[in-house]
């Protein structure tokens, strides 16, 4: 095999193994519980912390700044993301399924959304009220894309983007809120 007659076996497995791994994707990112919050250096508010994309399309790139490569471009407005640092304006972002880069401040928004978890191998329920005997409402997919209203640590009152569907949702299954986290 001429990988290992040039490289070693090693380097070779190594190389198998990433070339394996990129070509499997990226692995979903299930939402962690902030440990301690830090603060941003330049806007004052929590590290970190999730927004949503505003722009229609918007560029991830590798540095804050224009002069570093695109990573990748989104095109959904409403897609959370998490902020993980600040620079000036730009913040460093982590999607749903962990990919991390930089975008100008002004491509995102404060309004809170999320998406039903990736990782999740079932439907996750919708339910008229915050209870898991509720009537259920609707099956929703992993990677619905929801507006979040409010959240008690336990449930979250949602609605489905471009759809008049509401109602409320484990909040352990959303990626776009902390476990635990309380909000209205």
């Amino acid at each position: 095999m001429t990988c290992f007659r040039n490289l070693g076996a090693g380097l070779c497995l190594a190389l198998i193994f990433l070339t394996t791994a990129a070509l499997a994707g990226p692995i979903p990112i299930e939402p962690v519980a902030a440990t301690s919050w830090n603060k941003g250096r330049e806007t004052g508010l929590p590290i970190p912390r999730y927004v949503s994309l505003k722009a229609h399309k918007a560029r991830m790139r590798a540095g804050p700044s224009t002069i570093y490569p695109t990573k990748w471009i989104y095109m959904k407005p409403g897609l959370p993301l998490e902020i993980i640092d600040e620079y000036g304006h730009w913040r460093q972002v982590r999607d749903d399924v962990g990919t991390t880069g930089w975008m100008h401040s002004a491509l995102l928004s404060g309004l809170r959304t999320a998406v039903v978890g990736p990782w999740l191998k079932t439907n996750a329920m919708l339910r008229r009220s915050p209870e898991t005997t509720a009537a259920l409402i609707a099956e929703l997919q992993p990677g619905v894309l929801l507006s979040l209203r409010s959240c008690t640590g336990a449930w979250c009152s949602v609605s489905v983007q471009k759809h008049s569907t509401s109602g409320y949702i484990r909040q352990n299954l959303l990626w776009g809120a902390y476990p635990g986290e309380m909000f209205q």
